[in-house]
């Protein structure tokens, strides 16, 4: 009767500890994707802040370096308007470029935890496997 119940109680003592373990491991794989949507996050609104800033000072900065040019060459301010017009289209086109590359990165969102989880997912399946042939 004692190894009966020696083995129900080790049985339940194993179960137990592979629900910790578990749990453990889980919650260390949420507090690693908290830390990366909050980076994610602390990016993304670096990015919109730091656009907004460049696309602020370099409007201002155009308007007044236009109104200038157009004061000092007032014999020809249409070909410098149209000049202007031409130069400003073209570096439209170059930040748009360049806003398209910062956007994208060439990592995966989250890949940290993806990595986590397939090496823990390979482990269990391993230990799966040595169980099965030692049964």
């Amino acid at each position: 009767m004692s190894a009966a119940s020696g083995s129900s109680s080790g049985l339940f003592a194993a179960a137990r500890n592979s629900a910790a373990t578990l749990l453990t491991a889980g919650r260390t794989r949420l507090e690693l994707l908290g830390n990366e949507i909050k980076e994610e996050k602390l990016r993304a609104v670096h990015l919109l802040l730091v656009s907004q800033l460049l696309a602020f000072c370099l409007a201002l900065g155009t308007i007044l370096g236009v109104a200038l040019l157009v004061v000092l060459f007032w014999e020809q301010r249409a070909a410098v308007l149209g000049g202007f017009c031409v130069l400003f289209f073209a570096v439209a086109g170059v930040a748009y470029v360049g806003l398209q590359r910062a956007v994208r990165r060439p990592d995966r969102m989250f890949s940290a935890s993806m990595a986590e989880l397939g090496a823990d997912l390979s482990q269990l399946k391993a230990a799966a496997r040595n169980e099965s042939r030692t049964d």
